[in-house]
């Protein structure tokens, strides 16, 4: 299997199984219900797992949770430690509700606050970084392979924290100094105060893995700073830390178009009320994890009628076709959600679609709902009155069949119901 990695520019072949592969994907800072934005690198993290784990490879996931941040201070001040605990709760309820389980870990950025300061004494300590006013900086100057990642010349890198006492503009937080409205903060050896943002992830990413591990997941936004400056951190201590970096693209939004169906309220919790987890994967299945996606009522609803087309399948005879070989060289291919979907809508045999639909967490596609006793009481009195050649009776019937919600369909041998879209 191969993946393209954003440091090489290039695909890198996976080392064979079982690996270990072990992925660390960026989380949500917790603030407020989760975008539906914030579901695709979730998603992607746990279809690779899944795939992964199928081919044999000893797979695992640790997808963070940032819980103390700049947001999440300004959203709530001096009420940010009850904000951040709340909006975990929901971020891990409306990802749970896309009914693919949860990721072997699930850190949060306040319970790693102890690795942290150890990790920033090592960098101080190595020249790498330096305290001023209560304050941590990490070195860019210092980093001759910095913006390597992301592409961005150093020379060019705009200031990302204002502070006048900055040895180099360029440089940015490794712990800040506490400042009125922030209810949260930490004794260390230089000042009471929080971690920055990026020395977060890779303190958790190292508690989990160590200083080198497979995998590093994300959307493509992080790229720069956060990645970039990760990176940074941990190559200063002599850490390989990610072999591939894997930034997902970004949902785009189509103007007026965009959803009308949502609102102004584009939640993954209001996405998935409104047009229910299948349609929500299969959305996201449809587009390279590497490309951008449109999120509009328009792709939602194809994105429903794909999930109806998959229904009707399993409501019709199986057949034997389809070719489980070409479905795993596409998903062995940079993992292409997209031609794997595609082969999987030319099948009609009903085993190999479940198998392939249950990769991505839709094997209940492939579930028919039982009609009542009352309706196949019905449907059978229809039949009987074809039989005796009494058509406007049967056709009563279905009528009356069809605005139950189901149709019935005719069969060489009998008749069948089957649940209307």
């Amino acid at each position: 299997m191969r993946l393209y990695n954003t440091y090489t520019r290039r695909l890198e072949e996976l080392p064979p199984p079982p690996g270990p592969i072990r992925m660390y994907f960026c989380g949500p800072t917790v603030y407020q219900r989760a975008h539906i934005g914030n579901a695709r690198p979730f998603l992607i993290g746990m279809w690779l797992r899944a795939w992964l784990r199928l081919r044999g490879y000893d797979a695992t996931l640790v997808h963070n949770i940032t819980d103390v941040n700049d947001k999440i201070y300004e959203a709530a001040p001096n009420a940010s430690a009850e904000l951040a605990a709340r909006a975990t709760e929901w971020y891990i309820e409306d990802v749970s509700d896309l009914g693919l389980g949860l990721p072997d870990s699930m850190p949060k950025a306040t319970d790693a606050v102890p690795s942290i300061i150890r990790f920033i004494e090592q960098l101080l300590e190595s020249g790498a970084a330096y305290a001023v006013d209560g304050d941590v900086y990490f070195r860019v100057a210092r980093d001759p392979l910095y913006g390597r990642l992301s592409g961005q010349r150093p020379d060019q890198v705009e200031e990302q924290e204002p502070n006048p006492l900055k040895e180099d503009p360029r440089d940015f937080a490794l712990w800040k100094a506490n400042k009125p409205g922030e209810d949260t903060s930490w004794d260390a050896p230089w000042g009471r105060g929080r971690p920055g943002w990026h020395i977060e992830c890779s303190a958790m990413a190292e508690d989990a893995y160590g200083p080198s591990f497979e995998i590093h997941g994300g959307g493509l936004d992080l790229v720069f700073p956060h990645h970039e400056n990760e990176l940074a951190q941990s190559r200063a201590l002599g850490h390989e830390f990610a072999h591939i970096w894997t930034q997902n693209g970004m949902l785009q939004f189509s103007g007026e178009k965009m959803s009308k169906s949502l609102g102004n309220d584009v939640s993954l919790r209001n996405v998935l009320d409104t047009w229910g987890r299948e349609v929500v994967l299969l959305f996201f299945m449809s587009a390279h994890w590497r490309k951008p996606i449109d999120f509009s009522d328009e792709t939602l609803a194809q994105a429903k009628a794909q999930v109806e087309g998959f229904r009707n399948v399993f409501r019709s005879q199986s057949e034997p076709d389809g070719d489980w070989a070409a479905f795993e060289a596409a998903l062995d291919d940079d993992f292409n959600t997209p031609e794997a979907l595609a082969l999987m809508h030319g099948w009609h045999h009903h085993e190999l679609l479940r198998r392939g639909l249950d990769v991505f967490g839709l094997a209940s596609l492939a579930e028919q709902k039982k009609a009542s006793d009352a309706l196949i009481d019905l449907a059978q009195k229809r039949e009987d009155a074809r039989l005796k050649g009494d058509f406007a009776e049967a056709d009563r019937l279905r009528d009356e069949i069809d605005r139950a919600g189901w149709v019935v369909r005719d069969t060489p041998g009998g008749w069948s119901l089957v649940e209307k879209p």
